[in-house]
């Protein structure tokens, strides 16, 4: 069973999310906070560490933008899914560049709530429509293809898939190789790029034109 944590101020919104996991099969709540220093604190106990945290960033006190790259910096493990009611571009972007694997809007849905967190634990990024397309034009607009990210032939087929949105598993299968064969490129992509994770490579791709 797979841990996830939530961060939201709203206390009936966060109630509402702490019920979507309840009867989950695959995902339990395991805490939720009303603010990100409460969390950042008990992040710093926690024994094992949550697999997951589902966080707004409109949080009182340090925002969720701060809050992100902190729990990268404490718990590199625990995946961040932003749920939030913003969209606009340079939030979008500071998030994804802080590490966050998956942001989607309050309004999707409590069944994509789920989603999004389930396919940031099989190795996805989830990404509202409207977000993605915004990410996307974002990207676009970078400068031209840098042609030296020192990336083998190998790497930057897997990263095209990334970009494509497959899983780690899909990976697997469209190679032919095994799921720590998809890990071990991963984490060389993730080293030759700088990054942190898949949502940090595929914006580099983007941004860099690397595919």
């Amino acid at each position: 069973m797979k841990t996830v944590w939530i961060l939201e101020d709203h206390a009936a919104f966060r109630r509402s999310l702490e019920q979507v996991f309840e009867d989950d099969a695959e995902v339990n709540c395991g805490a939720s906070f009303g603010n990100a220093d409460a969390m950042l604190k008990a992040l710093k106990r926690a024994n094992p560490a949550p697999d997951a945290l589902l966080m707004d960033l409109g949080l009182p006190g340090k925002s969720g933008l701060d809050a992100i790259g902190e729990v990268r910096r404490i718990s590199p493990g625990t995946l961040v899914v932003v749920l939030t009611v913003f969209e606009d571009d340079d939030k979008v972007f500071k998030a994804v560049c802080e590490g966050a694997s998956g942001y989607l809007l309050k309004t999707s849905g409590s069944g994509e709530w789920i989603r999004a967190v389930k396919e940031a634990l099989s190795g996805g990024a989830l990404m509202s429509p409207k977000i993605a397309r915004r990410v996307l034009e974002m990207f676009s607009q970078f400068a031209p293809k840098v042609p030296d990210s020192g990336l083998t032939e190998r790497e930057r087929e897997i990263l095209r898939m990334l970009v494509a949105g497959l899983t780690n598993k899909e990976l697997a299968v469209n190679l032919a190789i095994s799921i720590h064969t998809v890990d071990f490129h991963l984490r060389q992509i993730y080293g030759k790029l700088e990054v942190h994770n898949r949502s940090g490579a595929v914006a580099r791709a983007l941004r860099d034109r690397l595919t």
